[in-house]
């Protein structure tokens, strides 16, 4: 491979990966790519923390309000969206600093995906109907039945291998293995993630203040224009802040389970890179630790030819513990 490693932060939600990222790409000039599933949907911004008005004038998004609420989004069109973003940087002479928490989006930017098999669209939709009538552990177990080794996936992904395994008569796993992997791209990481009991601390925090900044506003007034099966409907949270909205949760019961929907996800997140990233590529910082910039710092001024190195007392610790 004759490109340089892709630079990309990852960790659980709510772990601090925006807060570092932003002072190494304000320090740099780096651009940020989101790679944050949810954040890509236009006018769903508090419940999925996106960077603010000020960080976005601060230092160059890509990611952030690419589509429409009603579309939807693969891992596949963020990773070509992705390419060319960086490629529209690297032409100015600006590197690209990856960051976010959806583990399939990096791994179709550093190991495409398979070519999807066509699906009969009826037969497709008939199916679909069939499944949304089955629980999770219902779900899980016919994949258990059908490709073994993706029963542990979520919701989406288990469909999926639901879908093709019946409709498509060949396992996604075994697309995957027979996919050619020439186009992979190397990439170095930097995992974030305080541990289990800060981060419970740290999701608790960040829900109060998504409600303290008018989460349930932003929910009422999107309902208005945004159809109820909408794609972006399926961020974290919002399924409980709409039946809050229809007088079905109090706040206090929406709040918490909010809270728990987050932390189950975070669970997932930190799974996915336990046993997703090559351990010789990772390097793990805990945010609140005491050598938290010179662990950041070491390890964004390593990246091949780095334009210029970070020194470690620049990055201020009180924004890694945020």
């Amino acid at each position: 491979m004759d490109r340089p490693p892709l630079n990309i932060i990852l960790g659980p939600t709510a772990a601090g990966k925006s807060a570092i990222a932003m002072e190494l790409a304000e320090q740099s000039g780096a651009l940020i790519v989101s790679a944050d599933s949810r954040q890509v949907y236009r006018g769903f911004d508090i419940g999925t923390a996106k960077p603010s008005g000020a960080d976005r004038a601060r230092v160059a998004h890509r990611g952030i309000d690419v589509v429409d609420p009603i579309e939807r989004y693969s891992a596949a069109r963020w990773a070509a969206d992705a390419r060319r973003w960086m490629s529209e940087a690297a032409d100015d002479g600006i590197e690209s600093l990856i960051v976010g928490g959806t583990g399939f989006y990096v791994r179709a930017l550093t190991d495409p995906l398979f070519r999807a098999p066509s699906l009969n669209g009826s037969r497709r939709a008939a199916l679909e109907a069939v499944m949304d009538g089955w629980s999770l552990d219902e779900l899980r177990r016919w994949v258990g039945a059908l490709d073994p080794s993706r029963a542990h996936l979520g919701p989406a992904q288990l469909r999926r291998a639901v879908e093709t395994a019946l409709l498509a008569g060949r396992r996604i796993s075994e697309l995957h293995a027979e996919t050619e992997r020439t186009t992979a791209w190397p990439a170095r990481y930097l995992v974030v993630d305080p541990g289990v009991d800060p981060l419970r601390a740290r999701i608790e925090r960040r829900v109060d203040e998504m409600f303290a900044a008018g989460w349930e506003d932003e929910v009422r007034t999107l309902r208005l224009t945004v159809a109820e099966d909408a794609p972006a409907w399926n961020a974290t949270g919002y399924d409980f802040l709409r039946r809050m909205a229809d007088g079905l949760l109090t706040q206090v019961a929406a709040r918490e389970a909010v809270i728990i929907a987050t932390r189950q996800y975070a669970k997932r997140q930190r799974t996915w890179i336990r046993h997703q990233l090559p351990a010789a590529s990772v390097t793990v910082v805990d945010p609140t630790s005491p050598d938290a910039r010179e662990r950041v710092a070491a390890w964004w001024s390593a990246r091949p030819d780095p334009p210029k190195p970070v020194r470690a007392a620049s990055i201020p610790n009180t924004e890694f513990i945020q």
